[in-house]
């Protein structure tokens, strides 16, 4: 047997791991598993995006992200079983916290948050550019804000809970096969995260060529996507804010951009926080419509960005206790 573990050792594994995320986040004296698929993508699109049948390309990319990633994560997974269940386990935990990026984002989007206290527009547009695929260098305080919000909105789900709900899954199919174990279905979402944010885009030089990696993401997005606002529904009522305007809004405008699945985070915090999202973005000098999201019932302030990454814990919270409820639910039942 490839893994010597059971249902109940995954679910603790994967709750230590979200444990592990709130207290460490990503060490930068340790290595990144995401580093590695990202250059991997990247070694790959230098090769791959370029003459005829870019779409057939961009296939080729995403069997070979997905393959190499599977095949990494299983070899690492056996060596480490082969020298102690403890160090498989260690490995696994460190491998599954990587996946989960709550910490990280919040410390990203709170250097916003400071620069933007201190009034440093030039400071805020470098750092947000860190963040978004849109142009910042002509943005305003509000534009710098609205980017922030969006972005912290949106991978509340893709850095968050996605990943949490992938690992779940993988602790109930890791029984059909050791292969779709939670750290399996964790690495290879964030596998196809990775290559729908450096190649999904409907701008050159990546429309025809990231087509795939955007239409899968969708899809592996699409249940977590609903889900996860309905848990940031809930964490915004622990918070005190207004969930039935949180409730309207979502209700109203979660259809409201291109992508089938941004706009559901998005307007669940623009109706969580009375404020309006969407509009006009420049990417790689062209200009993207978008509708709005929410309603404007003030402008936007600096504080909505510490605000927001308060909704993505809470619903991160309410995640966690439903899991455990689960694991409980499983073993006493």
């Amino acid at each position: 047997m490839l893994l010597g573990v059971n249902t109940g050792i995954w679910f603790c594994l994967v709750i230590l791991a979200v444990v592990l995320d709130w207290i460490v986040g990503d060490p930068r004296a340790l290595p990144h598993p995401i580093v590695f698929i990202g250059k991997w993508v990247g070694f790959l699109t230098k090769k791959l995006n370029c003459g005829r049948g870019r779409k057939a390309k961009g296939l080729l990319l995403w069997l070979l992200t997905l393959a190499a990633t599977v095949a990494v994560v299983l070899a690492v997974q056996y060596l480490a079983y082969k020298i102690h269940p403890v160090v498989f386990y260690l490995v696994n935990l460190y491998f599954l916290a990587s996946t989960i990026a709550a910490k990280c984002l919040k410390q990203e989007v709170m250097k916003v948050y400071d620069a933007l206290r201190a009034e440093d527009i030039p400071q805020g547009r470098v750092l947000v550019g860190y963040l978004v695929g849109r142009e910042t260098s002509e943005l305003g305080e509000g534009g710098l804000i609205r980017a922030t919000v969006e972005t912290t909105a949106e991978n509340t789900i893709d850095g968050v809970m996605a990943p949490i709900f992938y690992m779940v899954l993988g602790c109930f199919l890791w029984q059909l096969h050791p292969a779709l174990n939670p750290l399996v279905l964790a690495m290879a979402y964030k596998a196809v995260n990775t290559l729908d944010s450096m190649v999904g885009y409907i701008q050159e030089p990546y429309k025809d060529f990231g087509c795939v990696s955007a239409k899968i993401d969708d899809a592996v997005n699409f249940p977590i996507a609903r889900l996860g606002s309905l848990l940031m529904l809930a964490g915004g009522l622990f918070l005190g804010y207004n969930t039935s305007d949180g409730w309207r809004i979502y209700r109203r405008d979660r259809k409201n951009h291109r992508s089938p699945n941004s706009a559901n985070p998005e307007s669940m915090v623009a109706g969580l926080l009375g404020i309006q999202l969407g509009g006009t973005n420049v990417y790689f000098g062209q200009v993207l419509e978008k509708p709005t999201i929410g309603d404007a019932r003030r402008g936007l302030v600096y504080e909505d960005i510490k605000n927001t990454a308060d909704i993505m814990y809470a619903g991160e919270i309410v995640m966690v206790v439903l899991i455990m409820l689960i694991f409980v639910g499983l073993y006493l039942f």
